[in-house]
């Protein structure tokens, strides 16, 4: 299946991020194997505008150094000091946006991805882990074992292990809209409709 390229990832961030839904996250393991999920969920953050983002206002720290990258980069950081969050930078090198992926269904090697998580195959699951499995961003980068170890791999380069594929974008009528989750500080920005999910 195609990997999408670095033109995919330099357009307007809201359109990256609603493109992503029903697109392929391709987690290669080192003993060959892979694990694949359907993006189902996303969140836009732009930094020229959005309080939200990590480089507000072109704000540059050794934290967002990644948000300034090329698009098509892996920026993945580390929340309330135990939860990882993927996202992806977009637009031109040097303009800080990127799109969060905030939820996925696991389409091969779900047993992997369960074990990660639960440390149990997918058929042991209980059916409040089936609910809660790849539903928000730390749980999908437990699932898929990212850490800041893979912040600022090229996801256009299947060699770093970690891309994205073509998939299967969605009818328009199955995208949903609305405001972001978990961004109360945000002011105006907590009102942004910038969250895409099937």
């Amino acid at each position: 299946m195609e990997i999408l390229t670095k033109d995919f990832y330099n357009r307007d961030t809201l359109a990256v991020a609603r493109d992503l839904l029903g697109r392929e996250l391709v987690r290669a393991l080192e003993d060959g194997t892979e694990t694949r999920c359907r993006i189902t969920e996303t969140e836009a953050y732009i930094g020229r505008v959005d309080k939200a983002c990590h480089a507000y206002n072109y704000r540059r720290t050794a934290r967002t150094e990644t948000l300034f990258a090329p698009p098509g980069t892996a920026y993945i950081y580390l929340i309330y000091g135990m939860y990882h969050c993927l996202n992806f930078v977009t637009e031109e090198e040097g303009e800080p946006a990127a799109v969060l992926i905030r939820g996925a269904v696991p389409v091969t090697n779900g047993d992997i991805i369960a074990e990660n998580r639960f440390g149990r195959k997918m058929e042991a699951m209980t059916s409040y882990q089936r609910k809660n499995f790849l539903n928000g961003p730390g749980k999908l980068c437990e699932g898929l074992a990212l850490t800041r170890a893979q912040n600022g791999l090229d996801l256009t380069d299947p060699a770093g292990g970690l891309y994205v594929c073509q998939g299967t974008p969605p009818a328009p009528s199955a995208i949903h809209i609305s405001e972001r989750v978990g961004i109360d500080y945000a002011e105006e920005a907590v009102h942004f409709p910038w969250r895409f999910y099937l």
